[in-house]
């Protein structure tokens, strides 16, 4: 469950949309959200930094006092889509740790992933992503009134095919207010598990409400301020 528990902690991530009539870029922002899992709640902290073209984004998470997470990932914008560039995770639980760094070749195609020390060069033949960049990536899209909903994201020692579907819109209620949403769900291949995410069009599509739902057991995080 506290492993679950850093996982939505990391997730964010994802609709008839609203074709934009210009292109727009995703803008700079600072969220705090609350976590909540059986019982036991956390809080996050998530900073996207907005330099040109160029990002920063930033994760600082604990929860319930046993688990902690940190992540920061740098990419740039080009032609309006996302650019990855590097990306590092830090992870805590109960006192045990492990880290993972990707960092990106775009040119030449390839992804060095480095999990517990261990490199691994993997071929990217289509544009991947690490978890934070992938977000952006999605969050861009959705702006423009896209949405191609399959993606590659970057694991520890594969690249895998990570799709996502359309759910439809409603009106939610979280600590920092009320909002129209646009529901996205992550395909999973287990059927244990579901993860759905309340994106807010009036906040650029950040993400208000994320639930992930394993073997019966709910994980919920919702905003509770936007700066």
């Amino acid at each position: 469950m506290k492993k679950s528990l850093i996982t939505l902690l990391a997730a964010s991530t994802f609709l008839a949309l609203p074709v934009a009539a210009v292109a727009a870029d995703l803008p700079g922002y600072s969220a705090t959200y609350r976590v909540s899992a059986d019982g036991k709640t956390g809080t996050a902290t998530r900073t996207l930094t907005k330099t040109g073209n160029n990002y920063k984004y930033t994760v600082n998470a604990r929860a319930a006092g046993v688990a902690t997470l940190n992540q920061e990932a740098t990419f740039s914008l080009s032609n309006g889509r996302i650019l990855p560039s590097s990306s590092t995770m830090s992870a805590r639980i109960l006192g045990i740790g492990n880290t993972h760094s990707v960092r990106f070749n775009n040119a030449g195609k390839s992804v060095v992933s480095t999990y517990k020390g261990k490199a691994t060069t993997l071929n990217m033949p289509r544009q991947a992503y690490d978890d934070l960049s992938l977000e952006a990536q999605i969050r861009q899209e959705l702006i423009n009134g896209k949405f191609s909903g399959s993606y590659q994201l970057v694991k520890k020692t594969e690249i895998e095919t990570t799709k996502f579907r359309r759910a439809g819109n409603t009106k939610i209620t979280v600590p920092a207010g009320t909002y129209d949403t646009v529901r996205i769900d992550r395909i999973h291949d287990d059927r244990d598990r579901a993860t759905s995410f309340w994106l807010a069009p009036s906040l650029d599509y950040l993400p208000v409400r994320v639930s992930q739902t394993t073997k019966g057991k709910i994980i919920s995080m919702e905003l509770t301020k936007i700066n």
